[in-house]
């Protein structure tokens, strides 16, 4: 899992989504760049899911370009971009009647020709996953026995065992305590990896991210640094909610919500 000198980078031209009629996403431009975490924000059905979704290739464009290092998404095979690229997708409560070492090991499928049996090296990376993940004393667990963080945690497992340069988070904390948001964000900060997060809470998309891409109503209308883009006037423009951003001395952002009948 190691990707020192990686050079991945995901480029993006004009997308356009229709689902039936619907324009779902009006002409993304994208660039994802080497190393870099990039948060994706913006309100319920802007479509930044979906964008997602058309990179980690459950939608496919209805236009546009999308390239991995310069290689069209659509020359390469499923298991060839998933040899590039991992995706952690929003938490649902899994019934799998598997063990987590059998739930990480799938991660390892891009590796293996259709009828590989599981091998020695396989159970390493899968090892080597859990305890990134801090989940390595429950691999013989039923997955299914687990609490919603720790499933999450063993999807992620799951996701580095791909042994993939990048990362796709699709809102992967929804639905989970603010400590399990906060691990899951924490152990993908510290994997040296390409990050693109699809980001529901902007205190944490400030805290982790390098860069911020925000979405409404299926266009760009924001892009840089959380500083540069985190204001009063753009989160108003955003979500259409008063807030109060405030900065501590290591210049990390804090952004409280106003209610409507109390903006003073």
């Amino acid at each position: 899992m190691d990707s020192e000198g990686s050079d991945m980078e995901i480029l993006a031209e004009a997308v356009k989504l229709f689902i039936g009629d619907k324009e779902i996403l009006k002409g993304l431009d994208f660039h994802l760049k080497p190393k870099e975490f990039l948060g994706i924000i913006g309100p319920n059905g802007s479509g930044k899911s979906m964008f997602l979704k058309c990179l980690y290739r459950v939608q496919k464009p209805t236009e546009g370009t999308i390239t991995i290092n310069g290689q069209n998404l659509d020359e390469l095979s499923y298991r060839e971009s998933a040899l590039q690229l991992a995706v952690v997708a929003q938490h649902n409560f899994y019934s799998f009647d598997f063990s987590v070492m059998e739930v990480v090991l799938m991660g390892r499928s891009p590796h293996k020709r259709l009828l590989d049996r599981d091998n020695a090296d396989d159970y390493r990376v899968a090892r080597h996953a859990l305890a990134t993940v801090g989940m390595e004393a429950m691999a013989e667990r039923s997955f299914s026995s687990l609490s919603g963080g720790e499933q999450q945690r063993v999807i992620l497992a799951r996701a580095l065992t791909q042994e993939a340069e990048c990362m796709i988070l699709d809102e992967p904390t929804n639905h989970l305590d603010i400590k399990y948001q906060l691990q899951i964000m924490d152990i993908v900060k510290s994997l040296d990896l390409t990050v693109a997060a699809a980001i529901h809470d902007l205190n944490i998309a400030a805290l982790y991210c390098d860069r911020l891409i925000a979405i409404k109503k299926g266009l760009v209308v924001g892009l840089g640094t959380p500083a540069e883009l985190l204001t009063e006037e753009f989160i108003y423009d955003l979500y259409e909610v008063h807030s109060k951003v405030t900065h501590d001395d290591s210049g990390r952002i804090n952004i409280r919500y106003l209610p409507q009948y109390n903006i003073s």
